[in-house]
């Protein structure tokens, strides 16, 4: 029997390069798409697959609310995330919230395949410069972005991408008040003295095109 996997990612040509590639594989078939969070966890629970390829950044919502969801209803159900952002930040964050791997948009094109085995196995996907760079983040204190929580990098992406406290309140299901507070510990954790320093490195980090 082939495995079933669900894409969840807002761009169309993404989710076709990555049906195409996983539908070529006598052991793997697409069983369906989403480009939201909110149709992610429809079809989640429509289809039930047996593994999940999750974007972090989603046009309308987010890829680690898709993550937590699974967890929480699907504990069994295996999630690749699949993102733009720095590995030794995220990966090793995403894995603590439920993902059972994580791999950079600029490695899908060799690596997806290899790296939905390996997770459907029951086994954990890093990439071995995810590994060494983990490595070597835990030992380096001084890594400002290291500091940030889950949270925190949920706030900073979104605002890198140009969305404003009010909207990315919505977008996380919490008030702007709490926002404001995520933005304050931010920037003193990254050692940023105002709002425009806090965007402007938002902007250099998390709000690339391909995000």
């Amino acid at each position: 029997m082939k495995h079933r996997v669900l894409i969840v990612d807002d761009h169309p040509i993404v989710r076709q390069g990555m049906r195409l590639m996983i539908d070529a594989e006598p052991d793997l078939v697409v069983c369906g798409e989403a480009q939201s969070e909110q149709e992610a966890r429809a079809q989640v629970r429509a289809l039930a697959p047996d593994a999940v390829v999750v974007d972090l950044s989603l046009d309308q919502g987010d890829g680690f609310n898709v993550v937590r969801d699974i967890r929480a209803h699907f504990p069994q159900m295996r999630v690749l995330v699949l993102s733009m952002h720095d590995e030794a930040i995220y990966a090793s964050r995403l894995l603590a919230e439920g993902a059972a791997g994580y791999i950079m948009k600029q490695a899908a094109t060799d690596q997806l395949v290899d790296a939905l085995r390996v997770v459907l196995r029951g086994e954990t996907y890093l990439s071995e410069p995810a590994r060494q760079r983990i490595s070597q983040s835990r030992q380096q204190a001084d890594e400002p972005r290291a500091r940030l929580s889950v949270r925190e990098l949920q706030v900073i992406n979104l605002v890198g991408r140009g969305v404003g406290s009010r909207d990315i309140a919505n977008r996380l299901s919490l008030s702007v008040k709490t926002i404001e507070s995520h933005r304050a510990a931010i920037k003193r954790k990254l050692g940023l003295a105002t709002n425009a320093q806090l965007v402007q490195y938002a902007i250099q980090w998390y709000g690339r095109p391909d995000a």
